[in-house]
């Protein structure tokens, strides 16, 4: 399972890579819309996640999100904003855009992990947990 990073800024792909493999993924990282579209395109069956800032020189973040959900071959990959854009109708505008989730800079690795964590639709819970819940309505009493 793969998680690509696209941001200009070297010390935040740091900061993100080395938190994606400390949750056991493997990393692929762009420093712009265009070298990511070049990795998208020779990865994308492995990409399970992307982690896209929104500010960037050249293509930004949000124009790049656009093509990446136009494209059948990417649509269905989940993408999440890695942003210093907080802005309330940007975050609306990036939801509407097909972003899966947001995260505002500056972050937290934990706060990273959380996200990443609900992007890919994993639970929290442990096997076991999952096994204690019950239905409490569906008991006969």
């Amino acid at each position: 399972m793969k998680i690509l990073t696209i941001d200009d800024s070297r010390m935040i792909r740091l900061i993100i890579v080395n938190t994606v493999r400390s949750l056991g993924y493997e990393t692929l990282e762009a420093a712009n819309a265009d070298i990511a579209l070049e990795i998208i395109e020779a990865n994308y069956k492995d990409i399970s996640l992307i982690l896209l800032d929104w500010n960037m020189p050249g293509m930004n973040g949000f124009e790049l999100l656009k093509i990446l959900k136009s494209h059948e071959k990417y649509s269905s990959i989940p993408v999440m904003m890695v942003t210093t854009e907080g802005e309330r109708k940007n975050v609306v505008k990036a939801i509407q855009s097909g972003a899966d989730n947001y995260l505002t800079k500056p972050f937290t690795p934990e706060d990273l992990s959380t996200k990443i964590v609900e992007c890919l639709g994993m639970s929290t819970q442990t096997e076991e947990e999952e096994n204690l819940d019950i239905d409490l309505e569906t008991l006969d009493f």
